[in-house]
């Protein structure tokens, strides 16, 4: 199906076939011909890209050429009779062909015996090979495609694409009538099938048209999508010109222009991609992105990348592809095929009534006569939960419509006071801001949050676009509400369902990623817009400044947590103090953790949710006791002292070798664990009696408890880089650190902790496996002198393609007499350990670390000293560890 008015005219300056006529009767090499040919054909197509032909006259010009190419191979070969012929199908039967696409075939026969033919067609097919042409081939009967069509969707839809390329076309003519909707398939069973084929298609690519490496043919929003438009009006209206889409009713002129322009786009980005790629590749790896981008003109500016430009521009094809497709198909299924169809209408009010569970307008000119019925719409659907979405003419109309939406329409009380209305709605206000971005209501709205559809970051960490991540975020939300029976979201869940007012957490959700893309900080540019509309809005001043404080400070308590070494009291205390009171912090926990969710799939897991508890508990026990309350070091060490001991004295425990113990370990030992970890650890230590080996531990969160790692355990004689030898021996293992606290007795052995996660960043539980990694690290460990070198491992294919610069920032911590350096730097294998044996090189003592991989780089605290135990405060000292942290990782 043509889109748009547009007609390929053939070009001989591409492919002259008389000429290779004449050159292959005088040649005795007719392959090598063939395949200069082909090669001549790519290359002078390839070069009009280049110069910036339009991209359906490449598309359509290859196919053009084929054509002549495959009539003249096929009149190489002795046909017996007139009951053959060659028929290109499926993208090929379109006429339409990328530079490495596969050219679809059809050897269509009129009888069932293909004795007569099968010399002729076997060389046919070989010599297609032989020129190096990548073709799909079939060789059926029109009874084999009658039988095959009947019970696959699939063959029925390539065999609706077909063109006759040589032999008679009255065997196509009789195929088409055999497949016809009279004989089988009918519009509504073809459209069924074909929807559900959709449905499972958009699933694999988790129905997002946002991913890191989307795949512009299948994904949602793909030229697939467009395929099927034309499949579905095809199967029903018959082969269709450009003029008769719009008089069938089928679509409307701007919804033709908008799958031309789409269409058109997504062929410049296929043809390109297949050019770059040098094979055929539907598939926007990271390895073409950049490529790309600059091929199509894009450079990086201060607040952009060129990558990031060109994709936004291929986000908001998609979206705009994907929300017509469903469109359209709604709008085929219920105004084409269920025609006349009795359904229960129910008055909503004046405007809208309820079709089928469907709402729709009750006049058509209802946005005309009132704009604000473009918002009140999503308000009643809130309000009445059984409306399961909207009909598509109404869908259409909102589309028609959205202009309205401008200065005036915004700045109108009455809209203002409905879009308010719908957040405090109290029904699932997400889902209908998801609605109005579909249908380009929200970014009219809040123009603000349109500039963000579309918008990405080009790394793996930010998975989704601003818009689409934004939006994630409010129906993690929403899922808090609604859930019960979770383990996963416990607090979260509790902490919500507290909240006096709902709608300020709708709003700072919306703007809390608003700011990105324009330069400066994020947080505090959406921070001024959020207060902004708060303010036309009429919101109180009180619900103004923490909206706007959440904005501002919606990365503080991740920060913390992953960052900040929560055991310490002060840290707490002053994590208090900018939090302020109970209140700010219910907010900020449930948006905290809605944005880690929303970010990216893999990112929430059983530690990132223990750490984020220990934070909320510590810092409403501090507000609960008063910030004016100083922090009681001595009396958090003895009270964490008398709890644990008590614990050892109901098992039996040696009170005398349990404080003899203790008196070697120092009190800042009793400020980094509970009393449960220090009695685990301390039955460990007097249960060992072999010197020679060390101590391991390894214990497992329970299986009641989703939240927390895999702790492990190690106390043995300290020596030089013991740190850089368990982690790359935590490493051969496949795990990873997330937490790592080291500290050594005053009889020199050493008390590390480190908190483990598998791959797929869950806490390892399963006895065996916990048993394999406790011996493993006791022959790894038991002789300093034998401690093994770093193991290289293959550094995954999307690493590859992301350069983070390697940043070291050295400052002090005072409270804790230490030095704190945060280390971003790209995620390789390998990697901690390589930090160990630069502290070991330095005379660095480590302290705590705090790990965090985020998609392609790492984000690491390291708490340390020098050898004597003093925070690391000589500029020389920081200047060469410094140095060589850049010298080994800035690779």
């Amino acid at each position: 199906m043509l889109l748009h008015h547009y007609r390929f005219q053939p070009d001989e300056t591409l492919f002259d076939a008389a000429a290779f006529r004449e050159a292959l009767a005088c040649d005795s090499q007719p392959v090598a011909l063939f395949k200069l040919a082909l090669k001549t054909i790519r290359e002078r197509l390839d070069e009009r890209f280049r110069a910036g032909a339009d991209v359906r006259d490449l598309v359509y010009g290859r196919a053009w050429c084929l054509d002549r190419l495959l009539e003249i191979a096929w009149e190489r070969f002795e046909w017996p009779d007139d009951n053959v012929a060659l028929l290109a199908v499926g993208g090929y039967g379109r006429g339409e062909l990328h530079p490495y696409s596969d050219i679809d075939l059809l050897l269509l026969l009129g009888t069932d015996d293909d004795t007569p033919y099968r010399e002729s067609l076997t060389g046919f097919i070989t010599l297609l090979w032989d020129i190096g042409l990548e073709v799909g081939q079939s060789v059926r009967s029109l009874n084999d495609c009658e039988r095959e069509a009947q019970s696959d969707i699939t063959v029925i839809t390539n065999l609706l694409e077909t063109r006759t390329l040589a032999g008679p076309e009255t065997l196509r003519s009789a195929m088409r009538e055999r497949l016809s909707t009279h004989h089988m398939w009918s519009s509504a069973a073809f459209f069924e099938g074909k929807w559900q084929e959709q449905i499972a298609r958009h699933y694999k690519h988790n129905n997002s048209e946002y991913h890191l490496e989307p795949n512009l043919k299948s994904a949602p929003g793909g030229l697939r999508d467009i395929q099927m438009i034309g499949w579905v009006a095809k199967r029903h209206f018959g082969p269709l010109r450009y003029e008769d889409v719009v008089a069938q009713g089928f679509m409307n002129d701007a919804e033709l222009r908008i799958l031309s322009q789409g269409q058109a786009f997504l062929w410049q980005v296929r043809y390109a991609l297949h050019m770059i790629a040098g094979r055929a590749e539907d598939r926007m790896l990271f390895d073409h992105q950049r490529a790309l981008a600059k091929l199509f003109g894009y450079t990086d500016t201060p607040q952009r990348l060129a990558v990031e430009q060109f994709m936004k521009a291929y986000y908001r094809h998609v979206t705009a592809l994907a929300g017509l497709n469903d469109m359209l198909l709604q709008h085929f299924d219920e105004v084409i095929l269920h025609a006349g169809e009795a359904l229960e209408v129910k008055p909503i009010n004046a405007r809208f009534e309820s079709r089928g569970g469907y709402i729709q307008l009750r006049h058509p000119n209802v946005f005309l006569r009132r704009p604000g019925a473009l918002l009140e719409l999503f308000l009643l659907m809130a309000q009445h939960p059984e409306i399961e979405g909207v009909r598509a003419d109404t869908i259409r109309q909102i589309r028609d419509h959205r202009h309205l939406i401008d200065d005036a329409f915004r700045d109108d009380l009455r809209h203002q006071s409905l879009f308010m209305e719908l957040l405090r709605s109290g029904g699932d206000v997400p889902t209908q801001l998801t609605r109005m971005n579909r249908y380009g209501v929200l970014g009219k709205y809040l123009p603000e949050f349109g500039e963000a559809v579309g918008l990405m970051q080009h790394d793996l960490f930010h998975i989704y676009t601003v818009d689409a991540h934004t939006l994630r975020l409010l129906s993690f939300l929403q899922r808090f509400r609604e859930e019960r029976d979770t383990d996963e979201y416990t607090v979260a869940i509790d902490v919500i369902q507290k909240l006096p007012k709902l709608e300020l957490l709708w709003i700072a959700g919306l703007y809390h990623d608003i700011g990105k893309g324009r330069g400066g900080d994020h947080s505090e540019l959406g921070a001024i817009d959020a207060a902004e509309f708060c303010r036309r809005h009429a919101l109180s001043s009180w619900d103004t400044q923490l909206v706007a404080w959440l904005v501002e400070h919606h990365l503080l308590m991740s920060k913390t947590a992953q960052k900040r070494d929560i055991s310490d009291p002060d840290v707490i205390h002053a994590f208090a103090r900018t939090v302020r009171d109970e209140t700010h912090l219910d907010y900020l926990y449930v948006l905290t953790v809605a944005d880690i969710s929303a970010t990216n799939p893999t990112l929430w897991n059983g530690w990132r949710a223990s750490l984020m508890r220990q934070l909320y508990t510590e810092t409403r026990r501090v507000l609960r006791r008063g910030l004016d309350n100083t922090v009681d070091r001595q009396g958090w060490v003895s009270e964490t002292r008398e709890e644990a001991l008590g614990l050892l004295r109901t098992v039996g425990a040696d009170v005398t070798r349990v404080t003899e113990l203790w008196q070697t370990f120092g009190e800042d030992y009793f400020l980094q664990y509970t009393p449960s970890e220090i009695v685990w650890q301390t039955q460990g230590i007097l249960a060992h009696h072999d010197d020679h080996l060390p101590l391991v531990l390894v214990s497992a969160p329970s299986e009641d408890m989703t939240e927390g790692g895999t702790k492990l355990f190690i106390h043995t004689r300290s020596a030089d880089d013991l740190f850089a030898a368990t982690a790359a021996a935590i490493e051969q293992l496949g795990l990873s650190i997330h937490d790592a606290r080291i500290a050594t007795s005053s009889d020199d052995w050493t008390l590390n902790t480190f908190i483990l996660l598998d791959d797929d960043d869950d806490a390892i539980r399963d006895p065996a496996r916990l048993e394999t990694i406790r011996r493993h690290l006791v022959e790894e460990l038991d002789d300093p002198d034998d401690y093994p070198q770093i193991v290289s491992r293959h550094t995954p294919r999307q690493l590859k393609h992301f350069r983070v610069p390697v940043e070291v920032i050295i400052e002090q911590d005072p409270a804790n007499a230490r030095t704190s350096l945060e280390l971003i730097a790209p995620d390789r294998p390998g990697l901690l350990a390589r930090v160990g044996r630069i502290f070991m090189e330095q005379n660095i003592a480590l302290s705590t670390a705090k790990i965090a991989t985020l998609g392609e780089r790492v984000e690491d605290v390291f708490f340390i000293t020098d050898k004597h135990g003093r925070p690391l405060t000589d500029p020389e000292a920081q200047a060469r560890l410094r140095a060589r942290l850049y010298e080994v990782l800035d690779v």
